[in-house]
């Protein structure tokens, strides 16, 4: 598959392709192919330099390579990104991260309803839950007092409740697979989370602002990861007070 998380640093770096290119002095089409070309892995001085230009590790952008001991390890911090907002994490993270899951993706919403509309993620379900994959859905339950409560600071009476009812609809498809367990909860949401393996991206809500315009943190899980612990530790509250949909 292309490189989508070098594309996505260099995105989230105010970065281009070009840019990147001639500030290592390489030519634009070498460049182009560390993203396009399957498995082509820059040289080690090459890599230093892309990382240290884009602020991310290389075993994040270049995973195989954790194994070398070329590789500077990981440095010990969670945070991958800092986004301004939800609306603005590169369309090809996201594709990224929902192809990439191997063992476990959660997410916790009201709505959610982009993945399916905007990422056609039943499909990706569908597949990877006949591979094992297990998927946790925590939606919103559009009948209770967080919703309703939500929906009036946002501006959005009635609308946010049928983005849930649509998007209940929409894993009804999905919710019979062995591997996928769909809930619906009532608490307040103080932060949406999504979880792809080891990556979570954390999108934090401010009254009265529309998800997509609040801001996000990528995070990676780490062995002495205390965000990381904290935000799980909040999806596994929710999910053990949740209600499962019927299949």
């Amino acid at each position: 598959m292309p490189n989508e998380r070098l594309r996505a640093a260099i995105r989230a770096a105010g970065l281009t392709i070009e840019n990147v290119a001639e500030k290592l002095g390489v030519d634009p089409k070498t460049a182009g192919r560390w993203i396009t070309a399957d498995g082509r892995i820059p040289h080690r001085a090459n890599r230093r330099d892309i990382s240290k230009l884009v602020g991310v590790d290389e075993v994040h952008l270049w995973p195989s390579l954790a194994e070398s001991l070329h590789t500077k390890p990981n440095t010990e911090t969670e945070l991958v990104h800092l986004y301004p907002s939800r609306s603005a994490v590169p369309f090809s993270l996201w594709t990224e991260l929902i192809a990439s899951v191997e063992h476990q993706m959660d997410v916790l919403v009201f709505s959610g309803q982009f993945l399916v509309e905007q990422h056609n993620i039943l499909p990706v379900v569908q597949q990877k839950a006949s591979q094992g994959v297990k998927f946790r859905f925590l939606v919103g339950d559009e009948t209770s007092t967080a919703v309703t409560q939500r929906a009036m600071e946002e501006g959005t009476t009635g609308g946010l409740q049928g983005r849930i009812q649509m998007m209940r609809r929409y894993l009804s498809e999905i919710a019979d697979l062995s591997t996928v367990e769909v809930r619906t909860h009532g608490t307040i949401l103080y932060n949406s989370l999504y979880r792809f393996d080891d990556q979570l991206l954390v999108n934090g809500h401010a009254f009265g602002a529309l998800a997509g315009q609040n801001p996000v943190l990528h995070l990676r899980q780490l062995p002495s990861g205390l965000i990381w612990d904290n935000y799980m530790r909040s999806y596994d509250r929710v999910w053990e007070q949740a209600l499962p949909e019927p299949t």
